[in-house]
């Protein structure tokens, strides 16, 4: 199949997913089941991501040779969704010298002693590389939106925490995400959109095996009761920061081989839009490899 055909294949699948324009957003309208009508055993979809994560290690080895676009993909989820899972599948064939990934838990002291950005602008990713943010900046307006307290330990001056406090901070990641973008940083959004039954049928999988009692925690129920809440925040989130600079995927999580295909595409789809090549080299560096050559040839 040509490279072109492909790309509009994977245009087809993508675009029921991308939010460009988050005001009339709404989650309801997303089915976490979702698969396009793709149907296909666990063989055929690991052998199709396999391609795709080969064509996007060849995409992103120009992006670090390159020296001028950097990534960043931002991943947000319930628990359970498949964000690591997915970082693995989809990043496998990466050259790990040009990838960071960083997920960010509870904020230490010195973090709460900045801006609430702060500590996540230290690990934006630099030019020809790609971050990757397991969890990222939404927490902000998510778990924090959720659990209000939360907000008291960041010590913000009384006057500034007020009703605006979530739009407000919503409209300094949008202008914060446009910046971005126009220093080179491709700007990548995935929302794994996991249903409830689909997260509690994972949480029982977790406790029925032996080797998967280390990922679970007795909060990961705890947060299940801020469902509702936490869907508000998602969709105020996306709703708020969606654009065409910066787009959401609002990807269906409940088939992990659905999840993972969707995610890669998107990735290839915007590295391929960027025409990326190897460095081509001037005069003098070619007549350096030449005498290079030379002396190689006469070395016994």
């Amino acid at each position: 199949m040509a490279r072109k055909e492909i790309l509009n294949r994977i245009e087809k699948y993508v675009d029921p997913f991308r939010i460009t324009k988050g005001k009339r957003f709404k989650l309801k309208d997303f089915d976490p089941g979702d698969t396009c009508g793709l149907t296909m055993g666990k063989g055929e979809a690991a052998e199709l991501l396999q391609r795709g994560t080969e064509w996007l290690a060849e995409e992103l080895d120009m992006l670090y040779a390159q020296d001028r676009w950097s990534l960043l993909l931002v991943f947000q989820a319930m628990d359970a969704a498949g964000k690591d899972g997915t970082i693995k599948h989809v990043m496998s064939g990466v050259n790990p010298q040009g990838c960071q990934v960083f997920s960010f838990k509870q904020p230490s002291q010195e973090d709460l002693n900045h801006d609430f950005l702060w500590r996540y602008s230290k690990c934006l990713p630099e030019r020809g590389r790609i971050g990757i943010f397991n969890r990222s900046y939404y927490e902000e307006v998510l778990v924090v939106r959720v659990h209000e307290h939360i907000l008291e330990r960041q010590k913000l001056p009384p006057p500034f925490v007020s009703k605006r406090i979530w739009d407000e901070r919503l409209f300094d990641i949008a202008h914060f995400e446009d910046y971005l973008t126009r220093q080179g940083t491709i700007i990548l959004k995935f929302f794994l959109n996991l249903s409830r039954k689909e997260q509690k049928k994972r949480f029982m999988e977790r406790l029925d095996r032996p080797d998967k009692h280390w990922k679970f925690s007795t909060s990961d129920v705890h947060e299940r009761k801020f469902w509702g809440d936490y869907m508000h925040a998602f969709e105020e989130a996306i709703r708020g920061t969606a654009s065409r600079h910066a787009p959401w995927y609002v990807v269906p999580a409940d088939n992990k081989w659905f999840t993972r295909l969707i995610v890669a595409a998107v990735i290839v789809e915007a590295v391929e839009k960027l025409n990326l090549a190897y460095p081509r080299i001037d005069a003098e560096k070619k007549k350096e490899l030449q005498t290079a050559r030379a002396a190689l040839s006469r070395d016994k």
